[in-house]
């Protein structure tokens, strides 16, 4: 129908009208007339196109080769410039994309590639909207959906990771006991000023520990109180060893002086003050 000089320009496009050749205007949608077999028209539309760009090997700053694939998204927002100052847009952009994405990874250093991915895609967005601006073409996005490392890379960073995490664990474990330490130091004083508590706690420990009933428990006694008590009872007893006898009473000896004076046959000697008394 564009022989005929009637074409019907949809609303997602733009109809860009070539005279005799040369450029002469710009057709709305809905339905154009032209002058049959002189004008010409390009068809081109405004609708945003997905294009990914494909994985490729990148080697990064710091010496490490990686498969990087990424998708962009961009829509012509002039017709006539999309025609004349570019002969395919979409393979032009394919190719820029590429080559805008391996120098701006390959400045990169690996860690900032896998941390740092939405600094990268606006460096690599506005590098591509600069370069695509002369051909009526602007870039809406550009993201870097896959990153593929070595397998000798991805293993050593699990044990970077592991040994990350087994630090924080460490860590944490640390800081537990050192408060834990401050807890039981307040509590030690509190138990010497009052040491029933530590029976308390003795007998509480033993409640717990027999709600389990399935295991023989064997609790000592406090082995400082039991040799204080040992040595208090030691004590005593060479106390008690070391003590003279006590002398008779004087009673008894009144009574055998009466016997001599009743004429006790048997002879009387006296006993020496420093000789023991035989008692029979």
């Amino acid at each position: 129908m564009a022989n005929l000089g009637v074409a019907i320009v949809r609303q997602y496009q733009r109809g860009v009208v070539f005279r005799f050749g040369r450029l002469h205007n710009v057709r709305e949608p809905g339905i154009r007339f032209m002058v049959p077999l002189v004008d010409r028209m390009w068809k081109v539309t405004l609708r945003t196109v997905t294009m990914p760009i494909p994985s490729q090997q990148v080697i990064t700053r710091d010496n490490v080769s990686i498969g990087v694939a990424a998708v962009a998204y961009f829509r012509r927002v002039d017709p006539v410039k999309s025609i004349v100052e570019i002969e395919d847009v979409s393979a032009a952009m394919g190719q820029i994309a590429q080559t805008t994405v391996r120098n701006v990874v390959g400045r990169s250093l690996l860690d900032q590639v896998l941390t740092d991915t939405e600094t990268l895609n606006t460096q690599i967005k506005e590098i591509l909207d600069g370069l695509t601006q002369r051909w009526g073409v602007y870039v809406l996005l550009v993201e870097l959906k896959d990153i593929e490392l070595p397998p000798a890379m991805q293993r050593a960073m699990a044990r970077q990771a592991e040994a990350e995490r087994e630090k924080r664990a460490k860590i944490i474990a640390a800081e537990g006991e050192a408060l834990s330490a401050d807890r039981l130091a307040e509590a030690a004083d509190v138990i010497s000023a009052h040491p029933v508590a530590l029976q308390l706690r003795n007998l509480q420990i033993l409640s717990e520990i027999a709600a389990e009933k399935n295991s023989t428990i064997v609790f000592p006694a406090q082995f400082l109180e039991s040799a204080r008590a040992l040595s208090r009872f030691v004590e005593d007893e060479t106390r008690r060893a070391t003590t003279p006898s006590p002398a008779f009473p004087s009673g008894h000896r009144a009574a055998g002086a009466g016997g001599a004076d009743r004429g006790d046959p048997s002879p009387r000697r006296s006993t020496p003050a420093n000789e023991p008394l035989e008692v029979v």
